[in-house]
């Protein structure tokens, strides 16, 4: 008697349904090593808990606003040939987070910074950190609106409270009044109680210039270089256009010529159309 068809329903009534994309093999891994009934299902119990942890994995990487194959298996660190790798060794203990220690990362456009601040990302999730990666731009834009909707202390605590906030492209475009105002007032509020990762693609000693207020710059800058982890991404672009389609020596050699022009002209006298003119 097959019991398929009975354990289906009662799997899915307890909210086990996932078993059923391994009990056909699990259960032939059985019957073929001969294993006992507990380890069975031992066998299928751990099946299960890998499952939700996946999804619970993916669900916090969707939250965190990570892109899923950004990590440190798929960056690619020869293209920064100046790159410290002890420092990113350490970078992905995530002790940097029981410190609260900023990470800073500066580098020209297309030298991987973005990809390296969403693997540290990835290891802080891995650890069981909250994390929000999210671009300074649309920071800006998520606390002028609070302040638009008398909701801005409320915001501000949500995101003091995360474990983990990378601000990807800070710089790229100057604030505005109040903007270095709502952006003090984070850094500040997570200043020695959590860790802030930046990525920008103006070297260190320029980030000032994103401030119009010059004091309210250097009480902010104060703040994120204290115990920070720098580092420096160099080399070329890693966005590289597709390859122009090749032209074959035909199309090329009748490239620019033009195209013959039918005759409009009547045919002659004895009915024959006159030939088409070419230029």
């Amino acid at each position: 008697m097959n019991p398929m068809p009975q354990l289906e329903p009662m799997l899915k009534q307890l909210r086990l349904s996932g078993i059923l994309d391994s009990l056909e093999a699990r259960n032939r891994q059985a019957i073929d090593a001969k294993l006992a009934y507990t380890d069975f299902l031992a066998l299928l119990l751990q099946d299960e808990v890998a499952r939700r942890d996946q999804r619970q994995f993916a669900q916090r990487l969707r939250k965190a606003q990570v892109v899923g194959d950004k990590t440190f298996e798929r960056f690619d660190t020869h293209s920064s040939p100046s790159v410290n790798h002890a420092l990113l060794a350490e970078l992905m203990t995530c002790r940097f987070i029981t410190e609260h220690a900023p990470v800073l990362i500066a580098g020209p456009t297309g030298t991987g910074k973005s990809h390296l601040v969403q693997s540290l990302c990835h290891c802080a999730l891995r650890a069981g950190h909250d994390v929000l990666f999210i671009t300074h731009a649309k920071l800006l834009a998520q606390l002028h609106a609070a302040r638009a909707t008398d909701t801005f202390e409320r915001k501000l605590q949500q995101l003091a409270r995360i474990d983990v906030l990378a601000i990807d492209d800070f710089g790229l475009r100057p604030m505005r009044s109040p903007q270095d105002e709502d952006f003090h007032d984070l850094v500040d509020a997570r200043y020695e109680r959590k860790s802030t990762l930046l990525t920008s693609n103006l070297d260190f000693d320029e980030w000032s210039a994103a401030f119009p207020n010059k004091l309210m710059g250097a009480a902010t800058l104060d703040r994120l270089r204290d115990g920070a982890y720098r580092i420096v991404l160099d080399g070329e672009t890693r966005r590289k256009p597709r390859p122009m389609p090749e032209t074959t020596p035909q199309a090329a050699a009748t490239k620019g010529r033009p195209k013959p022009v039918a005759s409009t002209r009547p045919p002659d006298a004895t009915g024959s159309p006159i030939p088409a003119i070419t230029a």
